[in-house]
Order: structure tokens, then C-alpha cells, then sequence
């Protein structure tokens, strides 16, 4: 009895530090992960991952953070945590559909929704971390998301198909969540 109950502890040791969340190596304050011990797909460290995340939906609740959105940062910090060299990482994100709202200035997404723009701070960081920020500029135009009321540093493509299109044509992988 005495040895189950020490394999059992054991067990739930290892259960418990196999689900414990990880804080980023690369932006910390968003996109935690969790340890993956066996991989027996093993992490490709040798060639550039060129990835377009494909961004329209947005939470019901416009005070929560996206969790596309931070998928984003999570994507970044899984590889660069499990030993791939984040130059190896070409990220860019285009936005589109209610998803755009989140490339709101702060004041001008407080106005519209009441509340401080949950994904502010997050989009700053991937900035931070040389992602592409690009809005679709057919959603800009329907809905009023000109150049003084974006966060700074975001790019304009013609069209989220325009810059999946040129984006996939230059070797991205599209990340899809629709």
C-alpha cells in the first residue's frame, strides 16, 4: 500500500508540473503555455516558420482579451520556449471583421464600448516583438477605422484577401480560426 500511494504522489506530481501554465520568454505578460515533455513530433529548429494569423472574431465581451489575439503571443513564446530561435519566427496578424475593433485607440474603443481596450497592451507587445499588425482597409473604411483612430504602427493592406494572397505567395502559412 505503502508503494501505490508513493507512485500514486508521484503521479500527481508530474500531472501537476506537466499543467502548470508558463510565463513567455518572449512577451511575458501574455500568451503562457504549458510544458510539452515528449514531443513525437519533434520542433523543426533549423528552418523560418512565415505565419499569418487570419483575425476577425472578438470576444461577446468587449472588456476581455481576445484569445486569437493572444494566441498570437502564445504561438511566439511556445516556439521560442522550446528551443527555436525567434528569428526563425515571421509572424503577422491581419485583422478584420469585429475583430479590427481591437486597433482601436484606447480612448476611442472606451467611447464605443465603455471600456478600456482589453487588447491594447498585448498588441503593443507583439509589435514589440517585430509581429505585422495589419488591418484589412476594406474594414477600415466600413467601419471608421482611419489612421488617427488606430493604435500606432499598424499597417493598411487593401484587403485582408490582397494581404493573405501577396502573404501566402511570399512562403506564410495561414493559422485560421472560423
Amino acid at each position: 500500500m505503502k508503494s501505490f500511494l508513493i507512485f500514486f504522489l508521484f503521479g500527481l506530481t508530474l500531472a501537476v508540473a506537466q499543467n502548470t501554465r508558463i510565463e513567455g520568454v518572449v512577451i511575458s505578460e501574455f500568451g503562457s503555455t504549458y510544458n510539452v515533455p515528449k514531443l513525437d513530433i519533434p520542433l523543426d529548429t533549423t528552418q523560418t516558420f512565415k505565419v499569418l494569423f487570419d483575425l476577425s472574431a472578438a470576444p461577446e465581451d468587449p472588456g476581455q482579451l481576445s484569445g486569437y489575439i493572444n494566441t498570437v503571443a502564445r504561438f511566439i513564446n511556445m516556439h521560442v520556449g522550446a528551443g527555436k530561435p525567434q528569428n526563425q519566427l515571421q509572424v503577422a496578424a491581419v485583422f478584420h471583421g469585429n475583430a479590427s475593433y481591437s486597433l482601436l485607440r484606447n480612448d476611442l474603443y472606451k467611447e464605443k464600448f465603455g471600456v478600456d481596450n482589453p487588447n491594447l497592451e498585448l498588441i503593443q507587445a507583439l509589435q514589440a516583438a517585430d509581429v505585422d499588425i495589419i488591418l484589412c482597409g476594406q474594414t477600415a473604411g466600413h467601419r471608421n477605422l482611419s489612421d488617427d483612430r488606430r493604435i500606432p504602427g499598424v499597417q493598411m493592406a487593401l484587403s485582408t484577401m490582397t494581404a493573405m494572397i501577396q502573404l501566402q505567395q511570399q512562403g506564410y502559412t495561414i493559422i485560421n480560426f472560423n
